[in-house]
């Protein structure tokens, strides 16, 4: 091994691969918790102690160089190494203290997460607890999350997964609105409605679709990727959208439509990469989480590994 050959310095190497991936130098900075000229200086010393130019920098632009570009598979293999080495030894630690970092959509997040939290600070709490919000599917192998909320089961085989609840959703919109535009009486009257989506207009369509609804591209007139903000929207009388029942029966002003034709069951699954269940805080939040679902069902008694 040439050891005089590797001296560069990873944080040199973190800055090139960021930039890299998140397309500029402010980008990147943000991303890894720094400063732009700090990011900055971390690759012109890296340009340096290589004799390459990995970045061909411009007045508002910056590009990769040819040498750049070469580069970037070889530091790709080296994060996911680190990644790696970072797994084993967080899955190693015995110490029930420590940050565990925990991702879900929104609606899973303010109604369960803070119950988890709760009983966390009562029987471990020497564990810190970050939750990330979101309805982007996080990437535990690249550790940015610990522990994941899923509504589909991943086939990654470093992933452990179990399904620990299955949530009953239905059509709802506010009853005014119903009253103005009618209650419809088969599927084929929602045609023409105003729909309210979580994502893109053809994807809603072709999902609802698959389940029976005939709605086109010009139904999903209002979309966004936060489930409140699209509770928020059926409750202000602005059209149809599919919810989980344990969310909109909390809502005196909100109608459930179609019940007997149309339905969706939601699956939850418990998520954490295979490395970390041997991590003693990151299995104590996992096993809380497992306990709050089962204490707090949201519809049907799925409980298994």
């Amino acid at each position: 091994m040439n050891w005089q050959a590797v001296d560069f310095d990873w944080n040199q190497i973190r800055a090139f691969l960021a930039t890299v991936e998140e397309g500029s130098f402010s980008a990147a900075a943000r991303a890894l918790g720094s400063t732009q000229p700090t990011l900055s200086r971390q690759i012109t010393a890296l340009e340096s102690k290589l004799g390459v130019t990995l970045f061909q920098r411009g007045h508002r632009s910056m590009s990769l160089t040819a040498a750049g570009a070469g580069l970037v598979d070889h530091v790709r293999t080296m994060a996911d190494a680190a990644t790696r080495v970072s797994l084993v030894a967080s899955g190693q630690s015995l110490a029930a203290e420590g940050l565990v970092t925990i991702t879900a959509t929104s609606f899973t997040a303010a109604r369960f997460l803070p119950l988890v939290v709760k009983t966390l600070s009562e029987e471990a709490p020497g564990i810190e607890i970050e939750i990330i919000a979101s309805n982007d599917v996080r990437d535990l192998n690249k550790r940015e999350a610990d522990i994941a909320l899923r509504h589909a089961r991943p086939d990654h085989p470093d992933l452990v997964a179990r399904q620990i609840d299955e949530t009953p959703a239905f059509l709802y919109a506010a009853r005014g609105w119903l009253d103005a535009h009618g209650r419809p009486k088969s599927l084929t009257d929602l045609t023409g409605l105003s729909f309210i989506g979580f994502d893109q207009p053809a994807r809603v369509v072709a999902g609802l679709a698959e389940r029976g609804l005939p709605i086109s591209r010009q139904d999903v007139r209002y979309r966004c990727n936060t489930g409140e903000v699209i509770l928020e929207l059926v409750r202000a009388g602005l059209g149809l959208s599919v919810l989980p029942r344990f969310i909109a029966e909390d809502y005196d002003e909100l109608e459930a439509v179609l019940t007997d034709e149309f339905s969706v069951t939601v699956p939850t699954w418990l998520v954490t990469h295979s490395e970390l269940r041997t991590s003693s805080r990151v299995r104590i939040v996992f096993d809380v989480i497992a306990r709050t679902f089962a204490e707090n069902k949201t519809g049907g008694p799925k409980d298994r590994p």
